[in-house]
């Protein structure tokens, strides 16, 4: 949890500790029932969460009794279904009034820690929700409902599987906070470091290294944190230094960290926390979104690798001496056992494992690779156990709380019936066109993704959302990853893009500047989403030779995308041939035989134009272009 000091106290140390262990527990050695599991992962979360206080103030005195009290009270709240579910379910729906008073304590403690932990906006986004619920039959119209009583909203909320306990909770309990466990041990065993220099031994002597390592560690690093923020503060000190030293703008670097920390999100195998509801959500095996999703993660970064390539070509930036950087040998005869954990895990899941158990088993890799490893001493190895487990269980509280409020959100859904309202509205407002409704769900995951974290994001807008692109014809899970993806890359589009303002703050640039700067590099993000959802095969649905069929022309028209945006083909481009390049790109991207015949004629004849123009031969690898026609 960001804030706590690095000696952590005692309480704080043996809570984070009894989570991850209990989770490890559940993961492999036991099936608890669902309020079981839900019921004891949000006890920890109060606790860590609210008694975090107590180490971020200082607290003394009353302070200290005063959050300790709430802490305790919420986590009774929480175990109070765990104990008497049984009890209550035989009541048939009956709610007594000590069932109403520990329900509005639970809503209250989900509140209160949405708001400590994430600020503001999704609390506040509850609460309104729950107004709606109670006063409903006041508003008039299509939005209006019969309206339903203190009892019934405390007894859906909070007392059964329709709000708090929902999915969301249930998917941070189960498996979502054992890929956290997995990415903690890998990170203090060294894994983040470890991909930076392998990114470094391969791209740091090409043109633009330092950029292109912060592009390939971001997204291999992703695999460990699966948050924009923090990829962005944990690679960026490194690659924004490096990329300022070999000539690029401090505004240039910033934003090409923040772009490639928010791939991280949707590069596969570990993605997002939102990819595993996503697959909760369609019921399906959470390695088919991986599967889904990794074609369109690698547009998006090689759309960004391009980008950065033709920057270091206009601004003739050079890579390091080959003799100043690691040998790629090297750092793999020092690091490869920690290839092995991430192969146990994608591996368990291609053989259709479930995601809780591998997880489960390649943190057990993980632990193992730890303990044979021999670059710690006893007591070190055992330090390192700790401050994993310690590490993994504060970066879940997140995670958790997050679902938690958002299950707020959902149970209004359900009990009002708002989401199959906002799905026939929203068809009407399109006036059955798919590509007007697909620009409004843009719209909307980006305005969302500003003041939410992701996870809520996605969550809203899948039940408010998606059954309307399903109901247009729309694939589920196209459906879905399109959400996902625009929520994912909310985190760098202005005004409020958290990541872009984390690299400027490292970088030293100006905040706004670098998020507009991020946007551009980050193109192909606001694009991909658009092509699988029209073709479908881009998703790896269908045949190999459909796929193909779909992947050349796409491949093509994003790299074709970049260099009319960066302003450089073979040569530097004049002003119109960037425009002819970028209607070609598009061209191209838009499904179709005869669009993909004019984005090819266009771009073969811009390049031959481009070969032949100039007089003089520009090397890719030299010195700063000067213009040539086009």
């Amino acid at each position: 949890m960001e804030g706590l000091p690095a000696k952590k106290p005692l309480y704080i140390s043996l809570l984070a500790l009894a989570m991850s262990l209990f989770h490890l527990y559940a993961g492999g050695f036991v099936i608890l029932s669902t309020i079981q599991q839900r019921g004891i992962h949000l006890m920890f979360v109060f606790l860590l969460s609210l008694l975090s206080g107590l180490a971020l103030l200082n607290c003394r005195g009353i302070r200290f009794w005063v959050h300790l009290s709430l802490g305790l009270l919420a986590a009774g709240a929480a175990l109070y279904l765990v104990f008497f579910e049984e009890a209550i379910s035989m009541r048939m729906g009956n709610v007594y009034l000590f069932d109403l008073v520990v329900g509005g304590v639970l809503i209250l403690a989900v509140l209160e820690t949405a708001r400590r932990i994430l600020g503001f906006a999704l609390p506040l986004l509850s609460v309104l929700f729950l107004a709606y619920a109670f006063g409903g039959n006041v508003i008039p119209g299509l939005w209006g409902h019969k309206g339903y009583d203190l009892e019934r909203i405390v007894g859906h909320m909070a007392l059964f599987t329709d709000g708090i306990f929902g999915l969301p909770l249930g998917v941070s309990a189960s498996f979502i906070v054992l890929f956290i466990i997995f990415g903690a041990f890998l990170q203090e065993s060294g894994g983040g470091q470890f991909f930076i220099e392998l990114s470094t031994a391969f791209f740091g002597k090409v043109r633009g290294g330092p950029a292109k390592i912060a592009v390939v560690a971001s997204s291999l690093f992703g695999m460990i944190s699966g948050s924009a923020v923090a990829n962005a503060g944990s690679v960026g000190p490194f690659t924004i230094p490096l990329m300022k030293k070999v000539g690029f703008r401090a505004q240039y670097a910033a934003a090409v960290e923040s772009v490639a920390s928010c791939g991280g999100q949707i590069m596969p195998p570990v993605m997002g926390a939102s990819a595993f509801l996503v697959a909760e959500i369609l019921n399906i095996p959470y390695y088919q979104v991986c599967i889904a999703a990794a074609i369109p993660a690698v547009l998006y970064y090689l759309s960004l690798f391009i980008m950065v390539d033709l920057e270091a070509v206009k601004h003739g930036i050079r890579g390091f001496p080959e003799e100043s950087l690691p040998r790629v040998r090297g750092v793999l005869r020092r690091g490869w056992p920690l290839l092995i954990p991430p192969s146990v895990l994608v591996g368990l899941l291609v053989m259709e494992y479930s995601a809780v158990m591998a997880a489960f088993w390649g943190t057990v890799a993980m632990m193992g690779v730890t303990v044979f490893r021999g670059e710690k001493s006893f007591i070190g190895k055992l330090k390192l156990f700790r401050s994993s487990l310690e590490n993994g269980a504060l970066s879940a509280i997140q995670v958790g709380a997050a679902c938690a409020c958002a299950g707020i959100v959902i149970g209004v859904f359900s009990l009002t019936g708002l989401g199959l309202k906002f799905s026939g509205l929203l068809i009407n407002i399109a006036q059955g066109r798919l590509e007007v409704l697909l620009i409004l769900t843009m719209l909307a995951s980006l305005l969302l993704g500003t003041g939410l974290p992701t996870v809520p994001t996605y969550l809203i807008l899948a039940i408010l959302v998606a059954p309307a692109l399903v109901k247009m014809g729309v694939l589920p899970i196209a459906a879905h990853l399109f959400i996902f993806y625009f929520g994912a890359i909310s985190d760098m589009t202005p005004p409020l893009a958290v990541s872009a303002y984390v690299a400027a703050g490292i970088a030293g640039s100006d905040p706004l500047r670098t998020t507009f700067t991020a946007s551009r590099l980050g193109i192909a993000g606001y694009i991909v989403p658009f092509m699988f959802v029209y073709t479908p095969s881009l998703l790896l649905k269908g045949s190999w030779v459909e796929v193909a069929l779909a992947l050349v022309p796409a491949t093509v028209g994003v790299g074709a995308l970049a260099s009319s945006l960066q302003g450089v083909l073979i040569r530097e481009l004049s002003a119109w041939a960037r425009v002819a390049l970028f209607f070609g790109a598009i061209f191209l991207i838009i499904p179709g035989f005869y669009t993909d015949l004019i984005g090819y004629g266009l771009i073969a004849i811009l390049l031959l134009l481009n070969l032949l123009g100039g007089k003089r031969e520009k090397k890719w690898a030299g010195i700063k272009m000067e213009k040539s026609f086009p």
